[in-house]
């Protein structure tokens, strides 16, 4: 049986895959409804539909490759039914690169794991 910590970083793998492939719509599934986002920059998105469009700004950027996300602890609270995740992230454009720590809320929602929260710090 799977445990929650792989599956969250099994899904977490599938981000960066989607992410990789500029799929904004594939992504849909991974976030909550009522998702709140803060960039490496400090902005707020709110809801998954402000984070979709957001990622679909940047899929129409032509210098725009990735983001991907390492996860380095996926740690479970007592139900099991949240996790927080927390690891390192990398922006990658043509001519630049961003990283920094992160951190993201999980929540056990319909049998599957979703993104409750992200929280991005750029560092570099």
């Amino acid at each position: 049986m799977t445990t929650p910590q792989d599956a969250i970083r099994a899904r977490r793998k599938l981000t960066n895959k989607i992410i990789a492939a500029h799929d904004a719509g594939r992504l849909a599934p991974f976030f909550d409804s009522q998702v709140n986002l803060i960039s490496g920059e400090g902005g707020l998105l709110m809801g998954a539909q402000a984070v979709l469009a957001a990622f679909q700004a940047q899929f129409g950027d032509p210098s725009f490759i990735t983001y991907a996300r390492t996860t380095a602890s996926v740690t479970l609270d007592a139900e099991g039914a949240r996790a927080a995740e927390t690891g390192t992230w990398v922006a990658t454009w043509k001519d630049a690169t961003s990283s920094g720590p992160y951190l993201a809320v999980w929540k056990k929602s319909v049998g599957q794991w979703v993104i409750e929260s992200e929280t991005f710090v750029t560092l570099a």
